[in-house]
């Protein structure tokens, strides 16, 4: 690799019959060449999800809520507090504008992709939907089962235990605790296959934040908070700045590049998790070579009505690859080694440190 002030990655990822996202159902998009569903996990999901595998203090986020003139609470735009000391603003980047206040932006320096399938047809939503189940009944004198019903003025009642017991004879009807819904607009439906990630690392923002005044990255405090924690005053491509310590630097690197290699989506619930392992790494200052080096293909069997994807890890390409054991399971002709991801850790500790930020001009 020369000296590029870019840094690109690209994990692939085995996804078993799982949910990346469970607020409203699994996300996905259409692709529009194989008339298909596609699941996928958002970039902000998947940003999410590294910056809290750094495993580093987080910034204080405030929270806001407003009651108005009838007494209704409305949530309003939570702040942070634009403070790049903590790693989460450093790395994550924030933006606060609030009416009758300075707005300070910072971009983050890390450009995630979404995590979607390697190709089309290697990975996708399952046919089925599954309906949210709440089921306690093997306890049934444990768990309590409330009835209730509408009165006449309009309120919602509960009705007496002898009232409800004469109601289901009879009706002749039972009740138990358990839950059972099958609205469709409420299913999970899962998401399997061989998904891949990309990163690009801007080395040049990644510990420098700008001081310009003209698009301000900083509140004055907060700027002076800064300099009397021993941040340098430096200048890079995009104009004066200031560049945190050697020391901070060196733990966040070990930190980030841990977390770039392992970090796991644990947003969904128990029932969906999947380990999501990872089969190959690659990395280079190329684009193009992380997308050679991982990729799908269309198989010579394929015709237009019943297309055929493999998947392909090619050593021939000036990506460096770190093939774990797991990939012989999933891409034929892969040999994987045990320490693969500690070695691709590595390799991005090694490039993150080499760069020389206080002289990039």
């Amino acid at each position: 690799m020369n000296n590029s002030p870019f840094i690109y990655l690209r994990g692939l990822r085995h996804v078993e019959h799982t949910v990346f996202s469970v607020a409203n159902g699994q996300k996905y998009y259409w692709d529009n060449q194989f008339n298909k569903q596609i699941a996928y996990s958002s970039g902000q999901q998947v940003k999410r999800s590294i910056i809290e595998a750094m495993n580093q203090p987080f910034a204080v986020i405030t929270f806001n809520w407003e009651i108005d003139k009838k007494g209704k609470a409305g949530m309003k735009e939570p702040h942070s507090p634009c403070d790049p000391t903590f790693s989460d603003q450093l790395i994550g980047g924030y933006m606060k504008a609030e009416s009758g206040s300075l707005t300070v932006k910072r971009r983050s320096p890390l450009s995630i992709s979404a995590m979607r399938p390697l190709h089309p047809l290697l990975g996708g939503l399952e046919g089925n939907k599954e309906a949210i189940v709440f089921d306690r009944s093997n306890r049934p004198t444990h768990h309590k089962v409330v009835v209730s019903t509408i009165d006449k003025d309009g309120n919602r009642v509960e009705i007496p235990q002898n009232e409800l017991e004469d109601w289901l004879t009879s009706n002749k009807r039972s009740l138990g605790p358990k839950y059972y819904n099958n609205d469709d607009s409420k299913a999970l439906t899962r998401a399997s296959g061989l998904f891949v990630y990309d990163i690009a690392i801007d080395l040049r923002t990644l510990f420098c934040v700008s001081t310009n005044k003209l698009e301000p990255e900083l509140f004055p405090e907060i700027e002076q908070k800064l300099r009397d924690e021993g941040w340098i005053e430096g200048q890079n491509i995009f104009g004066h700045c200031l560049i945190c310590p050697k020391e901070k630097r060196q733990t966040i690197i070990e930190s980030l590049a841990d977390a770039l290699i392992n970090w796991r989506i644990t947003s969904n619930q128990a029932r969906t998790f999947s380990l999501m392992e990872t089969l190959a790494i690659a990395i280079s200052d190329n684009a193009n070579q992380i997308a050679y080096a991982i990729r799908g293909e269309l198989r010579d069997d394929s015709d237009r009505d019943h297309p055929r994807a493999t998947p392909k890890i090619d050593e021939t390409t000036t990506a460096d690859l770190f093939i774990t054991p797991i990939a012989n399971g999933y891409v034929a002709g892969s040999i994987g080694s045990a320490d693969a991801l500690e070695k691709a850790e590595q390799k991005l500790v090694d490039l993150m440190l080499a760069f020389d930020y206080e002289n990039q001009l």
